[in-house]
């Protein structure tokens, strides 16, 4: 059965979205994340954060070794889009336009390994329908005062599982259900 995880970078104050350059990962943190890429066994993304991560796609000539191994990582990834609005996306990826919670149960059941669910919006739906296995917060010591929060709806109640030191600054956070 697979684990669905919600996880994304944090201000101290609980945005997530406002200046992606204040979360710009160091050395240690952006490896994590290509380890991580490379476990999963795919991602959900709404719209907004799947053409985000649409850059990904295509190489650039300018990218670093690591910034190469993550975009192979993502690309090898099964990803599965929630949108009704997009016609068509890019390789490895299924447009899910109705019924997320069907969807998912179907993915939980079928598939083994860690499911990434990318937005909050969307991890917001998937809380709601129970679906939500386990919340990673990558805590930068950040302030950015306005933006899009963490948590897009109440926060569900949580318990810390566990805590660890990613690099030089950032903490991650990991809880589940309570």
């Amino acid at each position: 059965m697979a684990k669905i995880i919600f996880g994304m970078n944090q201000s101290l104050d609980g945005y997530v979205d406002v200046d992606h350059q204040a979360f710009a990962p160091d050395a240690t943190l952006f490896r994590h994340f290509i380890e991580q890429a490379r476990g999963l066994t795919g991602s959900v993304y709404g719209r907004r954060l799947y053409e985000v991560m649409r850059y990904w796609d295509e190489d650039h000539i300018e990218w670093t070794q690591e910034e190469r191994e993550f975009a192979m990582a993502w690309r090898k990834q099964q990803k599965w889009v929630v949108s009704r609005s997009l016609k068509s996306v890019g390789p490895n990826a299924t447009l899910v336009e109705d019924d997320i919670g069907a969807v998912i149960r179907r993915l939980k059941d079928q598939l083994a390994g860690e499911i990434e669910v990318g937005g909050p919006n969307l991890a917001h739906s998937l809380t709601e329908l129970g679906l939500i296995d386990e919340y990673l917060i990558y805590l930068h010591p950040i302030v950015l005062g306005h933006g899009k929060p963490f948590f897009a709806g109440p926060r569900p109640p949580l318990r810390l599982v566990a805590n660890e030191l990613i690099g030089e600054a950032v903490i991650r956070l990991t809880y589940v259900p309570a």
